[in-house]
């Protein structure tokens, strides 16, 4: 079972920033969205074939961010901009009748979370996504038709939520609800409320709190 964190947060609020340290060699980033990283990124290759050699690989299918997922050799995998791949299928789609295409996004969506934890015991997934309101003012992931978020509700898939919070300049992640958000992570696996948004550092937390063993860093390419 391996462990898979979702991290949420408004446009510019630090969530693809938060790469910045994790170890390139270890990660493998799939990008719903092609554009740059917002920080010096030498060690980060871009891939345009499954067999070429890098670690970015750019991407809002469905299918090819399962298969990825599942033949990778990376400890983490990080998929940026998840909302896109929805989006992506609904204007690819939009001039269809009917409710099959929310049912087809809502399965693959699904499929992406299932998968998340179910890759081996010692790798990690975390899933980067922009929030949206609901009628009650609650914060959760942005998403597309009632099915993801009625039906699956995306947040419950996860044991660790985490959300973006910016204050006179300072950018961190939100460990627990403020009561109007979906933020929560076990008991004891942070120290404070408000955490810098450091993503090795938060899965050095993940990985000491589940005892997870660290292999040798594979081959760039899957």
């Amino acid at each position: 079972m391996s462990i898979a964190t979702l991290i949420l947060g408004n446009s510019g609020t630090g969530k693809s920033t938060s790469l910045r340290n994790i170890d390139p060699k270890r990660t493998l980033l799939i990008q719903c969205i092609n554009k740059p990283l917002p920080f010096r990124s030498a060690d980060w290759k871009r891939r345009v074939q499954l067999k070429d050699e890098g670690n970015v690989f750019v991407t809002s299918s469905a299918q090819m961010i399962h298969r990825l997922m599942s033949q990778s050799p990376h400890d983490v995998v990080v998929i940026d901009d998840f909302q896109a791949m929805m989006v992506d299928e609904l204007m690819s789609r939009s001039a269809e009748k009917g409710y099959e295409k929310f049912s087809d996004i809502g399965k693959n969506a699904w499929s992406i979370f299932t998968l998340a934890g179910q890759l081996a015991p010692h790798r990690r997934v975390y899933i980067l996504a922009h929030t949206q309101s609901d009628d009650y003012g609650q914060v959760r992931m942005k998403t597309v038709g009632r099915m993801v978020d009625e039906k699956i509700v995306p947040e419950s898939y996860f044991t660790i939520v985490l959300r973006t919070h910016v204050e006179a300049g300072t950018y961190s992640f939100s460990t627990q609800s403020n009561g109007s958000d979906c933020c929560k992570s076990p008991m004891q696996m942070f120290q404070d409320m408000l955490i810098p948004n450091d993503l090795a550092a938060v899965d050095a937390v993940v990985s000491e709190f589940y005892g997870l063993s660290q292999p040798d860093a594979p081959a760039s390419n899957t």
